[in-house]
């Protein structure tokens, strides 16, 4: 978003017309709304910049709820921004530390420090970019204990501060595009920067699930988190804010619940074994801990393959923390063969899920060419290190 339609957006017209959009409709004819738009009287810009609004808040409220009804957004920061739920925690985790007041550095559209200031925490909030900083000010307008800067991290005076929480910046946006920045050394601001603000308060840092694992610091505890399946990040808490004896922990929310899988460090793997009657896939926050051996020995369950994160045993197991899945037959490992045995079962769509083999899951369901009225998932795996293709049904959770 450009300086001048943000300063448009934010007129008593802009925020009037935002607010008297219906709902955002993908399907509607939008040409015909910007030309109705434009009819009354609204300037170009203006009506591009409430349409891309209405859109974008649309896309928030999976992360928002009904809050984004009443925020701004940019693209990449919503891309960025934390769920709220997820926010929540991070607050609740500040304000059990006993920090009073906490500094937001690269707050983007102020998700955390919404959560935070909820909670009558107060913020400091900070973001280098001028646009994203108005937004974050904007978000933040109902907490009069809560205060934005456009500044950058490192120029922040943290005076009278106990507490930091930082996303440092992992996406490049030019041209329209944004694109992910793969090596950790070039977030801004640093993770040398971030992780060094330990030695004077307590400090909580945000970091892509799939950041190498090298940048840790000891003593740190790092936690990755999944909501309904998909994991969304790794927290490093350091200081007050690191729980003692917990250096790993892989935090599952499914809907309201949250539960949790902790250890002092990496688990060790549980040994391999033949194939049980069930089949247990590792929650992606359990995967990404390394806490999978501690979930096997937790509930009877061994290691269908070595280096290779799934499950299996002989009894089933209601668990938070791994989806499962009954085994009903073994088929074909080979294409052909598996083609001819879904094929005689009346298959016509499939759902192929595979760790530890080279298959394009799409691709090979092409190929099969399936017709037939019945469904089936299958798995092709690794079984003690031979190749395996399995018929599986799902479980039933409690959950």
């Amino acid at each position: 978003m450009e300086r001048s339609d943000l300063v448009a957006l934010l007129s008593p017209e802009g925020l009037r017309l935002l607010d008297a959009l219906p709902a955002w409709d993908s399907k509607a004819d939008i040409v015909k709304t910007v030309a109705e738009l434009r009819r009354r009287g609204h300037d170009a810009g203006l009506v591009a910049a409430v349409l891309t609004q209405s859109k974008l808040r649309a896309k928030a409220a999976s992360k928002f709820g009904p809050f984004a009804d009443r925020m701004l957004f940019t693209e990449a920061g919503l891309e960025q921004a934390t769920r709220l739920q997820v926010a929540a925690l991070h607050a609740g985790r500040f304000s059990r530390a006993g920090v009073r007041h906490v500094a937001d550095l690269g707050c983007g559209i102020g998700g955390d420090a919404l959560a935070m200031a909820a909670i009558d925490l107060e913020v400091t909030a900070a973001d280098a970019d001028e646009v994203t900083a108005a937004i974050a000010a904007y978000n933040l307008t109902p907490f009069p204990h809560a205060q934005v800067l456009h500044s950058r991290a490192e120029d922040v005076a943290l005076g009278g501060i106990d507490g930091a929480w930082l996303d440092p910046a992992r996406r490049t946006t030019a041209g329209g595009t944004t694109t992910r920045i793969a090596d950790a050394s070039a977030y801004s601001p640093s993770l040398d920067f971030a992780f060094g603000l330990a030695d004077r308060m307590a400090v909580g840092v945000k970091l892509g699930p799939g950041t190498d694992r090298d940048v840790i610091p000891a003593g740190a505890e790092a936690q990755w988190v999944s909501v309904d399946g998909d994991v969304v990040e790794l927290g490093v808490w350091l200081g007050a804010l690191a729980r003692p004896g917990i250096g790993r922990s892989a935090l599952v929310i499914r809907g309201e619940a949250a539960y949790e899988l902790v250890a002092p460090a990496d688990s060790e793997d549980a040994p391999d074994g033949p194939l049980g009657d069930f089949l247990y896939e590792p929650d992606g926050a359990v995967i990404r801990a390394r806490l999978i051996g501690d979930l096997a020995r937790a509930n009877g369950a061994w290691m269908l393959s070595s280096g290779i994160a799934y499950l299996t045993a002989d009894t089933a197991i209601d668990s938070p923390f791994a989806r499962g899945f009954r085994v009903l037959e073994r088929l074909p490992a080979d294409e052909r063969g598996l083609r001819q045995a879904l094929q005689a079962r009346g298959v016509g769509t499939v759902e192929i899920k595979k760790r530890g083999v080279d298959v394009d899951p799409a691709a090979l369901r092409t190929r099969l060419k399936l017709k037939g009225a019945e469904r089936a998932t299958i798995v092709l795996t690794r079984e003690q290190g031979r190749h395996v293709a399995l018929l599986v049904e799902r479980l039933a959770t409690a959950g």
